[in-house]
């Protein structure tokens, strides 16, 4: 399989993947770790978060925005890339399992569909606004936060973007 194939393999529809976790689960007991966002200026913030949720477990499942998702979420003007493109460098990370896309405004139905045994979010989030939370919790599993690297954020890039151009 090519590099460019093994890349695009990881991108799977929740069937796909609920078949691939039944499958490894069977075969050995491997911890899922789950997280999600929209990722969709991927900067150095987001690869200490990912390297490190990744770190929690054998294997990294990253459930991403659609755009529709996006768009609700941050407004009109997002998302900047659009949801293949987001994916795919998503899953051109190595240390990245498999990338499935969503459309509901919370990863809620994703989380119970997979039931993952770790969901990771960022430091900005506590206990009370992870959704899923307690639903991963009640199966066993657990929430783990991970500090966010200061000054990184999309937003701060976008700012960054938009006052570079305005000073042409």
């Amino acid at each position: 399989m090519s590099y460019h194939e093994s890349i695009m393999s990881k991108i799977v529809s929740l069937q796909d993947l609920k078949s691939h976790l039944d499958n490894l689960r069977s075969d050995n007991k491997k911890t899922v770790v789950f997280t999600n966002g929209c990722f969709d200026l991927v900067h150095r913030g987001h690869v200490d978060y990912l390297s490190r949720a990744r770190d929690l477990g054998d294997m990294l499942v990253v459930g991403l925005n659609s755009d529709a998702s996006v768009k609700r979420l941050k407004g009109p003007s997002r998302p900047i890339s659009n949801e293949r493109s987001r994916a795919t460098v998503m899953a051109a990370f190595g240390f990245v399992d498999f990338v499935v896309l969503f459309d509901e405004d919370t990863p809620l139905n994703l989380i119970k569909a997979i039931c993952p045994d770790i969901l990771v979010k960022g430091g900005d989030y506590n206990r009370d606004n992870v959704v899923g939370a307690d639903f991963v919790e009640s199966h066993g599993g657990r929430l783990e936060l991970i500090p966010l690297v200061p000054g990184e954020s999309t937003t701060r890039l976008v700012n960054n973007i938009q006052h570079c151009t305005e000073e042409q």
